[in-house]
């Protein structure tokens, strides 16, 4: 199933009508008849979107928004309202309540799935920012919010540089946030740039092929690094809802599909600046958290702590799906004699150059991590024996064919690496695999090490499981 969604409505027709729909595109679906009965259904399992009817025997879709946004297990989950009202007062009210949108009777299948699938994308990513920000705060390693906000920068985005000046000037009576005007064409060529807008109002004009074309902006916005979490909010000025799914499935953040109305676009742009600056938070929290927590201070490569529910998470991986995975085990070769003879800073030097060699050996999906003072593990997830055999070799060939230069020794000095590795997966398992599968194929691995030592150094030996 693509998510789960409450349908929160007194109607029954109304509920099978939206089953119907969204059974087709395969979410999990479940029924609520009243505010109190959504309650109790969210708290017994969470789902990843609510669809409320705007009007309900003990309330409506504001109402529930509310109540939700009191307890925080559930405050993060967004809510659709759907109903047939036409008073524009009481749809900003619900829309200031918190509601994500409001949809009108009879609702555009397209458009609605659109906004189903922009909406859960959205929460599943906060969600999973928020579930790795926990982790940090858990660890002791969060840092607590900043308190201040600037006023924000908005750009409004459009061809007729005439409507541009004039919904900007309706805007600064009601936003207190910097409005600037651009083009499309004008703002990906200046995507570079290191300063970009907190959100992107994409005016869309009435032609579609205009239209198709100002699109391209959100791709483009997507795929740039230095502006893939700017908002982006895209006005319709003539309704088209497969226009609108469209933009929604290409990554923007909201949309207006009945025309520009400032004091509805002045709420949205508050809302999508604010979800915009609680991402930054937590990835930067994250970043910070993860940074130390993880990362070997020296070598930059990964630390034991990192590695090693990283490597029981390989193992339970390969053994659902039957594929091989490579753990070695790898030690430096007589390092006691380099910090000895050159010093404690010329082994530094060298623990940093091996990290260097490794990570240009080994591909992308590999991880490779200092797991003691000159012990390395790497991982290497859906190769053979065969690959994980020719990979170590390469590894040991990189670092003992060329010498390293350190600060205490005139002249580069040699450097070997022992290696032991081990095979895990091949085959699916049925049954729960053991918390300690990852440990006991790295302990197997050291003992293909032990071997290498024993045999001269400078060498890859394969462990044997144990019998």
């Amino acid at each position: 199933m693509q998510g789960k969604i409450l349908i929160v409505d007194a109607i029954a027709t109304n509920r099978i009508v939206l089953k119907v729909k969204l059974k087709r595109a395969f979410y999990d679906v479940a029924y609520a008849a009243s505010k109190a009965e959504a309650l109790e259904a969210v708290g017994a399992d969470l789902p990843d979107l609510v669809i409320c009817a705007l009007s309900l025997p003990d309330g409506g879709a504001a109402d529930l928004c509310t109540a939700f946004a009191q307890n925080p297990l559930f405050a993060p989950i967004p809510i659709i309202a759907i109903g047939c009202q036409e008073d524009t007062a009481a749809r900003m009210a619900t829309l200031e309540a918190g509601v994500h949108d409001v949809l009108r009777q009879p609702v555009n299948e397209t458009l609605l799935l659109g906004r189903v699938r922009s909406l859960i994308r959205a929460h599943n990513a906060a969600a999973e920012w928020q579930m790795r920000d926990d982790t940090c705060r858990a660890l002791g390693l969060a840092e607590n919010a900043a308190g201040f906000e600037d006023q924000g920068h908005c750009m409004l985005v459009s061809t007729d540089s005439v409507l541009l000046q004039k919904y900007a000037g309706q805007m600064r009576r009601v936003l207190r946030t910097k409005i600037s005007l651009s083009s499309a064409s004008a703002v990906m060529q200046q995507m570079s740039q290191d300063t970009m807008p907190d959100v992107f109002v994409l005016i869309l004009p009435t032609n579609m092929n205009a239209a198709m074309e100002d699109l391209r902006l959100i791709s483009a916005l997507r795929a740039n690094a230095q502006a893939h979490h700017t908002g982006v909010i895209v006005l319709q000025t003539a309704p088209d809802p497969s226009l609108g799914a469209n933009a929604l499935d290409l990554g923007a953040d909201d949309l207006m599909t009945d025309g520009f109305d400032a004091d509805e676009l002045a709420l949205r742009i508050k809302s999508v600046m604010r979800r915009k600056r609680m991402g930054e938070q937590l990835r930067a929290t994250v970043r910070t958290g993860l940074q130390a927590a993880v990362f070997d201070p020296l070598t930059g490569l990964y630390n034991r702590r990192y590695a090693m529910p990283h490597l029981d998470r390989i193992a339970e991986h390969a053994n659902t799906t039957g594929r091989s995975f490579a753990v070695m085990a790898a030690d430096l070769d007589h390092f006691k004699r380099i910090n000895d003879i050159y010093g404690h800073a010329s082994g530094d030097a060298v623990l940093v150059e091996i990290g260097h060699r490794l990570r240009r050996a080994l591909r992308n999906t590999d991880m490779v991590a200092r797991i003691g003072g000159e012990e390395f593990m790497v991982i290497m997830p859906g190769t053979s024996l065969s690959e994980a055999q020719i990979a170590a070799v390469r590894i040991c060939g990189d670092i003992s064919s060329t010498p390293f230069i350190v600060p205490g020794s005139a002249t580069p000095i040699t450097v070997t690496i022992s290696i032991g590795m081990a095979i895990g997966g091949g085959e699916p398992v049925a049954s729960k695999v053991p918390k300690d599968c990852g440990r006991a194929l790295l302990d197997e691995a050291d003992q293909a090490l032990y071997a290498a030592k024993g045999r001269g150094r400078n060498q890859v030996n394969l462990g044997r499981p144990a019998a």
